[in-house]
């Protein structure tokens, strides 16, 4: 269960700065790709938001800072309403949420309301070598309206999870500095999603 319900009762409790920080870049296409539970939180999330969004879509991080217990700092999606994160969202079309989700097994699961964006980003996935399914659990499927990746203009986006055992698939070991270094894998799952955006935007 999250500590805290709501972004505000968690900034009377967290120091921006220091226990956390957002990090936001405007974009021109009409999407925004967004990591609500990065840094510490869920490891990797952010730095693969950022790659998929490069420097055309919206991009967007909540990320934990903290020296230990980043978990605290987790609100889950159909709560998640940091006033930054919500004001890119509305200003964007369609929002595609990255999240980090546990288990051994190197799976991601996809969800959300827009179902024909799912499934080209699924198919996409999937042709290039990663096992993709729907989330088992009722509670990650982003489904709700509230969820932030449907907080987009047109009402419906997609959210993306990754497990942690195909998120350490992605990233070689940390080194002296504790960061995750992207690999050759990270590149071919951030080039597939680019790939689908830049067919969409050109209406193909």
């Amino acid at each position: 269960m999250d500590r805290y319900r709501c972004y505000d009762e968690l900034r009377r409790h967290e120091i921006e700065g220091v226990d956390y920080r957002i990090r936001l870049r405007t974009g021109v296409t009409g999407f925004a790709v967004m990591a609500p539970h990065g840094g510490k939180i869920e490891r990797g999330t952010s730095q693969l938001a950022e790659a998929i969004a490069g420097a055309e879509h919206t991009f967007y991080a909540f990320e934990g800072i903290k020296a230990k217990n980043n978990h605290r700092l987790h609100i889950t999606s159909d709560r998640f309403d940091e006033p930054r994160a919500l004001a890119a969202a509305g200003q964007v079309q369609t929002v595609i949420t990255i999240h980090g989700a546990t288990g051994a097994e190197r799976l991601i699961y996809t969800g959300g309301l827009d179902r024909d964006l799912e499934g080209r980003v699924s198919g996409a996935l999937m042709a290039a070598g990663f096992a993709v399914m729907h989330d088992p659990s009722p509670t990650r499927q982003g489904r709700g309206a509230t969820n932030l990746c449907n907080r987009g203009r047109r009402g419906r986006g997609i959210q993306i999870e990754l497990t942690q055992g195909l998120r350490k698939q992605l990233f070689d070991p940390p080194g002296g500095t504790g960061l995750w270094t992207p690999n050759d894998r990270f590149h071919l799952f951030v080039r597939t999603l680019r790939t689908v955006l830049a067919e969409v935007v050109n209406g193909e």
